[in-house]
C-alpha cells in the first residue's frame, strides 16, 4: 500500500513538471514516505532525516517534504518541529493529493508546512500515477481498518474502511490493461470487508467477479485477507474464477486462542484451520501464505508451543514473521506481562527454521511440474536469467530473452530453493 502510496506522489510530481533526480544530491524536492508498522522503520526515517540535515545546509533551496503512516502519528508533528526544523512539508495519508498546493504554499511561505488531516474526507479519483512496475499493477479498492487488533496502528493512522466505487476500480483497470499491464494487485487492509460502506450491496466476491470479466487482463492478485471475513460464498468465488491466482495470504498471527484473544483478531485457532480446510477443499493446490508474530505480552511457552503447532498443522508455502514490539498509542502498547528480547529472539529463531523447512519441502514438490508462469523480467538475483511467476506466487528463473516479459509460459520446474523455483521453457505462447 506504501508502493501504490509513493506512485501517486511521484505521478502528481511529474504533472507539476518534476522529473526523477538521478540521487538526493541531485533533488530540489525529497519526499519521504513513511512506515510506522514497527518501530524499526521509525528509526530509519530518524536516520534520514538527519542525513537530509546536512544536505539541506549545502542546498538551501532543497524542500524537504514527510507524509506517509508515521506523519499521522500525533507525538511526531512535536518532534518534526523541534528536532527537524528544516523539514518543510508535513503532512499525512489522508491528505497525499493535496502535496503539490503544499509544495506552493512552501514555497510562498518560505516556512514550515503542517497539514494533516485526522481522516480522509472523500476517495480522490483521478489522480496521476507513475507506474514502476511494467507488467503488474497496484490498484486500491478501499482505505483504512475497522479491526483495531491490540498490537496494530494502522486504524489510527489509514483511519475507518472506505470502499471506493466499482465502476471506479474497473475503469483504472481498464486502462491499465490498454496501457500493457497484465496483471493487477488489489489492495485493501482487509479486502474480504470491501462494500460494507457502500449503499450498492455489493461485496468482495461481487468485485472479483466484475473484474474476472475484463478481456486482456491474463491475472487477478490482492491482499490483505483477514480470516474472520473469508466467507464461503468468497471461498467458492475464487474457486470459480479462471484469472483470480491460487494464492491467498492470510495472516494468523498466533497458534494461541489466549494470544488471539488478547489481539483481538476474532477468530479461534479451530475456526482458522476450518477456514484452511475449506479453502484446500474448494482450490486444490492453493498456494497459502501467513504472517506470524512471537513475543506478544502474555505469551507463555504453552501459547508459543500453540503456534508451532498450528505451523505444523498447515504447512504454510512461506511466512513473514516478526517480533512484537510496541507501538505507541494501541492497547497492547500499555498490556503487562512484556516479553524479554531473549525469549523473544529464541521464538523467532525456532520458528523461522520450522517454517524454512517446510517451505523447501514444499517447493521440492514443485518439481517435474509443468506450470503457467508469467515473464516478470531479469531475475534480479542474475542478470543472465528471466524471472517468472507461478500462480501460486511462486518466482521462478529460467533462461529465456526480453521478448517474453508479459507473455505467459509453460515452465517444467527443474530445481528449487527456499525462495525461488528453477525451470525450463516447455512452451511460450
Amino acid at each position: 500500500m506504501n508502493e501504490h502510496d509513493s506512485e501517486l506522489i511521484a505521478g502528481m510530481m511529474e504533472k507539476k513538471g518534476y522529473i526523477l533526480a538521478e540521487g538526493q544530491n541531485d533533488a530540489d524536492i525529497i519526499v519521504l514516505n513513511t512506515c510506522c508498522v514497527r518501530e524499526t522503520a521509525e528509526n530509519k526515517v530518524f536516520g534520514l532525516l538527519g542525513r537530509l540535515g546536512k544536505l539541506k545546509k549545502q542546498k538551501p533551496h532543497l524542500i524537504i517534504a514527510m507524509g506517509g503512516c508515521m506523519s499521522q502519528q500525533e507525538h511526531i508533528t512535536p518532534k518534526i518541529k523541534q528536532r527537524f526544523k528544516y523539514v518543510d512539508i508535513l503532512f499525512g495519508t489522508h491528505n497525499i493529493h493535496m502535496l503539490p498546493d503544499l509544495i506552493d504554499k512552501a514555497e510562498g511561505q518560505k516556512k514550515q508546512v503542517i497539514d494533516i488531516w485526522s481522516e480522509r474526507k472523500d476517495i480522490q479519483e483521478g489522480l496521476s500515477v507513475k507506474r514502476f512496475q511494467g507488467i503488474r499493477a497496484w490498484v486500491s479498492i478501499m482505505f483504512g481498518c475497522n479491526n483495531f487488533c491490540t498490537y496494530c496502528i494502522v486504524p489510527y493512522v489509514r483511519g475507518r474502511e472506505k470502499s471506493r466505487q466499482p465502476e471506479n476500480i474497473i475503469e483504472e483497470i481498464k486502462e491499465l490493461v490498454s496501457n500493457g499491464y497484465h496483471e493487477v494487485t488489489l489492495l485493501g487492509q482487509n479486502v474480504n470487508s470491501y462494500g460494507k460502506d457502500l449503499t450498492s450491496g455489493i461485496d468482495f466476491a461481487d468485485l472479483l467477479v466484475k473484474i474476472n470479466a475484463l478481456e486482456g487482463l491474463n491475472r487477478i492478485r490482492y491482499m490483505t485477507s483477514h480470516p474472520k471475513d473469508f466467507s464461503d460464498k468468497l471461498i467458492m468465488t475464487i474457486a470459480n474464477l479462471n484469472k483470480v491466482c491460487e494464492h491467498i495470504h492470510l495472516p494468523v498471527q498466533a497458534g494461541s486462542n489466549n494470544i488471539l484473544r488478547k489481539m483481538n483478531r476474532g477468530y479461534t485457532r479451530e475456526d482458522y484451520l476450518e477456514l484452511v480446510k475449506k479453502i484446500r477443499t474448494a482450490v486444490p493446490g492453493v498456494s497459502l501464505t501467513t504472517d506470524i508474530m512471537v513475543g506478544f505480552p502474555g505469551e507463555t511457552d504453552d501459547d508459543f508451543a500453540d503456534t508451532i503447532e498450528l505451523i505444523k498443522d498447515v504447512e504454510f508455502d512461506s511466512a513473514f514473521t516478526f517480533i512484537y514490539n510496541k507501538r505507541q498509542g494501541t492497547p497492547a502498547a500499555a498490556m503487562e506481562e512484556q516479553i524479554p528480547d531473549p525469549i523473544k529472539i529464541a521464538r523467532i529463531e525456532e520458528l523461522i527454521a520450522l517454517q524454512n523447512e517446510i517451505s523447501l519441502r514444499r517447493n521440492k514438490m514443485e518439481v517435474s511440474k509443468i506450470l503457467p508462469c508469467q515473464v516478470e523480467g531479469p531475475s534480479k538475483t542474475n542478470a543472465d536469467l528471466m524471472s517468472a511467476r507461478t500462480s501460486t506466487n511462486k518466482i521462478v528463473i529460467f533462461q529465456g530473452n526480453q521478448k517474453l516479459v508479459g507473455s505467459l509460459v509453460q515452465l517444467r520446474i527443474t530445481g528449487y530453493g527456499l525462495t525461488h523455483l528453477e525451470g525450463e521453457v516447455i512452451l511460450a505462447e
